[in-house]
């Protein structure tokens, strides 16, 4: 192993940090910890430390030792938008759980209004709004993240998260304490600092037929999944739509469909998903996605955006198997 690659998988934890981390969440805390069970892509190194929190208090808490440590951290929330390189992640690696999964549904005159917590998943967000009656929701249905991550990306269809939105509340190393923030919606990121975690969600719907949701949100889930392959382990659209055109369309166009890096396909139902069929390390993605998004340049002269986000180390592991082997 080179020099390099050892100090960039090299745990930035001393002894005092671990005893602190234990002190806020006891056995909740594991230290080392493989991050390839938390994402949708089942790719990734370990973390240097992989907690759960489970009160606004605990998050606060860790906020204010990772400040005055100058310790990196990062909120994973279903691991459905990012991969994870094979070197792990330094720092500290937080799933949001407790109190932060909660989800509230209720209806206010000609409203619904739905609370929740940063960790619940959209699914159980979507049920819950359409048995009421929340027109609109159909567009967030299908989404396999959670509140936050949906929040934080502007996820949806036809419609988006923020066309929903009616307030957020944040912490961060500055403010630790949950406090609302106002928050601007664009196509794919929103306005939220990279330091703020989303706390909790309030969502405001107009109010309809509950039966009439139901089955229009059921519509979309049935034609969601004849034409992605939700089987296979993937992290959905890896690539924003160009203004005007589908990402898809254009990497079918260059022929990608089926393309291979080691373990990592480009599926030959959905163009703009790469599957892990078996094996693939975070470099094989990349190298599939660098790969695909240079012919899109070449051929259609557009440069794809990417909508998943690259995070912690990337190696290259053949090189590393064969350091070890000298």
């Amino acid at each position: 192993m080179s020099l390099t690659t050892a100090q960039a998988i090299a745990s930035l934890l001393n002894d005092d940090d671990r005893a602190a981390l234990h002190a806020i969440f006891g056995d909740r805390v594991r230290f080392d910890e493989p991050l390839a069970a938390y994402t949708s892509w089942k790719i990734g190194g370990p973390a240097d430390a992989f907690a759960t929190v489970e009160s606004e208090a605990e998050l606060a808490a860790l906020m204010r030792h990772c400040f005055a440590r100058a310790l990196p951290w990062f909120v994973l929330g279903s691991g459905s938008n990012v991969l994870v390189g094979d070197g792990g992640m330094r720092g500290i690696v937080l799933r949001l759980g407790g109190a932060f999964a909660e989800i509230a549904a209720r209806v206010d005159g000609d409203r619904v209004i739905v609370e929740a917590g940063a960790s619940a998943g959209m699914a159980a967000l979507t049920a819950k709004a359409a048995s009421l009656g929340a027109i609109g929701i159909g567009s967030l249905a299908g989404i396999p993240g959670t509140v936050g991550g949906s929040l934080r990306m502007n996820a949806g269809t036809d419609r988006e998260m923020g066309d929903f939105v009616h307030e957020v509340w944040v912490q961060s190393p500055l403010k630790p304490d949950p406090h609302p923030v106002t928050v601007q919606y664009y196509y794919r990121h929103t306005s939220l600092a990279r330091d703020a975690v989303v706390a909790r969600v309030t969502l405001a719907f107009e109010r309809g037929d509950p039966k009439h949701v139901r089955e229009e949100m059921q519509a979309r889930l049935v034609r969601r999944k004849s034409t992605q392959p939700i089987a296979l382990p993937n992290a959905g659209s890896c690539f924003r739509n160009p203004e005007g055109d589908k990402a898809a369309r254009l990497i079918e166009s260059v022929g990608a469909k089926g393309w291979r890096v080691g373990g990592a396909e480009v599926s030959p139902l959905h163009a703009n998903f790469i599957n892990n069929v078996g094996g693939a390390t975070a470099a094989d993605v990349a190298s599939l996605l660098a790969r695909v998004r240079r012919a899109v340049h070449d051929r259609c002269g557009v440069d794809l955006q990417l909508e998943v986000h690259l995070i912690g180390v990337f190696i290259d592991q053949a090189h590393t198997r064969d350091d070890e082997e000298k």
